[in-house]
């Protein structure tokens, strides 16, 4: 990393040490990392995620090798939170890089894509010559904060051994193993062997969603996949989903898009 007031770098190495000392970092990781060790202790299985380290702070993130970078790490001069965007945010209110412990927020699949796309945009402007360019990447830190500030869980903490959060990572990697065949959250509650309403309960506190929100969310994200980038036909592609008829899927995808699938792919 250089040392300029704000940089951001892509977790691509088995191992990733803290580079620089005296900065903050907030390490972003969308997919599942073998873990992060934070002052000699290892903290594992870490997906959807995004942490707040202080300049005190030694870590190092562990990767499995031969594997797509999980995520960002961004590091900033502690006096870039002193601007006037960012100075009055809640980030500054709950110290979140002051604190003895580590907050750790967690990410909706519909708010990692946001956040991950802003991550994109200060990583194109950090390399770029750009005129204004401090500007827009304190804009787009404002953004990015506010997204973490409003709509992100920061109840958890990383040194915590919740069982909540355990659950709902389990939900996660079986909706992501089972969706082509499980669309209702009382299917995924009995392979955890809990009721629907507790699932609902632990997926509302971690991450202030529902279930079935987030199996909505990756079937709508696997149906573009396959409308935008795929020859399958309509036909094919509601199969594929494990959704009974086209015409089930068509309402399906227009309700949640106001678009009907063709429509899209026409786009």
């Amino acid at each position: 990393m250089s040392h300029e007031p704000v940089n951001i770098i892509r977790i691509t190495n088995e191992v990733t040490e803290k580079p620089i000392e005296n900065l903050l970092y907030v390490v972003w990781v969308q997919e599942e990392i073998k873990g992060i060790e934070i002052d000699g202790t290892f903290h594992g299985n870490m997906a959807s995620a995004i942490l707040f380290l202080n300049a005190k702070h030694y870590w190092k993130i562990l990767k499995e090798d031969n594997t797509p970078s999980p995520g960002y790490i961004l590091s900033m001069k502690p006096a870039v939170l002193n601007n006037p965007m960012l100075s009055k945010l809640q980030i500054n209110e709950l110290q979140l890089f002051n604190s003895k412990e580590i907050p750790k927020i967690n990410l909706t699949p519909g708010i990692a894509k946001r956040t991950q796309a802003i991550l994109e945009m200060i990583d194109e402007l950090v390399g770029s010559h750009l005129n204004h360019k401090e500007e827009a990447i304190i804009s787009l830190l404002n953004t990015f904060f506010v997204y973490c500030d409003g709509q992100c869980n920061i109840k958890s903490v990383i040194t915590e051994q919740n069982s909540k959060n355990a659950i709902v990572y389990r939900f996660k990697k079986l909706v992501d193993k089972h969706l082509a065949e499980c669309h209702e959250v009382s299917e995924y509650a009995k392979m955890l062997n809990i009721s629907p309403k507790y699932l609902t309960e632990c997926v509302r506190e971690v991450l202030n969603f529902t279930p079935k929100g987030i199996i909505a969310e990756q079937l709508l994200m696997r149906s573009r996949y396959k409308l935008k980038f795929t020859d399958q036909s309509i036909k094919e592609i509601s199969y594929d989903l494990g959704f009974s008829s086209p015409d089930y899927f068509t309402y399906f995808f227009k309700h949640q898009t106001g678009m009907s699938p063709s429509t899209l792919r026409k786009s």
